[in-house]
C-alpha cells in the first residue's frame, strides 16, 4: 500500500512539474514591442513541445518575421532569415518535420498556427499569427496557441513596407523566451 501511495505521489508530482512547463506563456520580443502567447498543449501537444524546445534552445533568436501580408498574417521562425540573402527566407527549418495535429480551434484574429508546405506533416519551426479571421485555414494548419497581449505589435508588423516577396523591407527580428508560471 505504501509503495502504491509513493508511486501515485511520484506520478502526480511529475505530471504537475511537466504541466507547468507546458502551460508556460511565451513572449516574442521585437523592436515594436512584445507579443505574449498562450499555448494550447491540450489540442496540439507535439507542436507545443516542439515550439518550447526550439524557444528554450535559442533557435528563434535573431530570426525575423519574413512574410507579412496585410489583412492576413505575419510569419516567422525560419533560421534562414538570419541571413541577409532574402532569397532563402521562408525555406528553412530545424532539419526535421512534425506530424499535423489539426484540431477544432478556429483561425481567428490572434491565432498562432504552424506553417508548413503542401504536405500536412511538414511543419518544423515556422509559425504564423493571423490578423483577421481566416477560416479557410481551419483543419488545414495546426493551431497551437493564441496572442493574449500584443496584437497592437502584430498590427505594426503586418503594416510594414514589404518587398516583392512580402518580406518587410526593414528587418523585424525576434527573440523568444518562455515565461514560467
Amino acid at each position: 500500500m505504501a509503495l502504491i501511495l509513493f508511486w501515485c505521489l511520484f506520478v502526480n508530482s511529475s505530471a504537475s512539474a511537466n504541466d507547468e512547463v507546458v502551460a508556460a506563456d511565451v513572449v516574442i520580443e521585437t523592436k515594436y514591442g512584445d507579443i505574449v502567447l498562450k499555448l494550447f498543449p491540450e489540442v496540439a501537444p507535439g507542436h507545443v513541445e516542439n515550439y518550447l524546445k526550439l524557444v528554450k534552445s535559442g533557435f528563434y533568436d535573431g530570426t525575423t518575421f519574413h512574410r507579412v501580408i496585410p489583412g492576413f498574417m505575419i510569419q516567422g521562425g525560419d533560421p534562414n532569415s538570419k541571413d541577409t540573402n532574402r532569397s532563402k527566407h521562408g525555406t528553412g527549418g530545424p532539419g526535421y518535420a512534425i506530424d499535423a495535429e489539426f484540431n477544432n480551434k478556429p483561425h481567428v484574429r490572434g491565432t498562432l498556427s504552424m506553417a508548413r508546405s503542401r504536405d500536412p506533416d511538414s511543419a518544423g519551426s515556422q509559425f504564423f499569427i493571423v490578423v483577421k479571421k481566416s477560416s479557410f485555414l481551419d483543419n488545414q494548419y495546426t493551431v497551437f496557441g493564441e496572442v493574449i497581449s500584443g496584437m497592437d505589435v502584430v498590427d505594426k508588423i503586418v503594416s510594414q513596407k514589404r518587398d516583392g516577396g512580402d518580406n518587410p523591407v526593414d528587418r523585424v527580428e525576434m527573440t523568444i523566451r518562455v515565461v514560467e508560471p
